[in-house]
């Protein structure tokens, strides 16, 4: 093999579609954004609700509902405990969980 100037990008062979993260990765992302707005507060069951409810219109709200209901399920399946956590913390968490999908 010749020497190369330059470290080749295996990534860029790749299909696009293959290189964007997943839906579901996505919604999860968005949603730790959401969160980080206000990370002191304490993550709630509504707060959660709220955040992954704009994520995922945010995300694929303009996609067919089976896509859409499929990608946010996966999403919700992925989510660590929140229990005794503040925003900030949670949306480290789920930064991480976006890592395992």
């Amino acid at each position: 093999m010749p020497d190369l100037t330059y470290a080749p990008h295996p990534l860029a062979a790749l299909p696009p579609a293959v290189r964007e993260p997943s839906y579901p990765a996505q919604i999860l992302t968005m949603a730790a954004w959401v969160l980080g707005q206000d990370p002191a507060r304490v993550v709630t069951e509504t707060g959660l609700h709220r955040a992954l409810e704009t994520a995922a219109a945010t995300i694929v709200g303009t996609l067919p509902a089976v896509v859409a209901e499929t990608a946010t399920l996966r999403a919700r399946a992925e989510l660590p405990p929140y229990a005794n956590a503040s925003r900030g913390e949670y949306a480290l968490r789920l930064r991480a969980a976006v890592k395992g999908i």
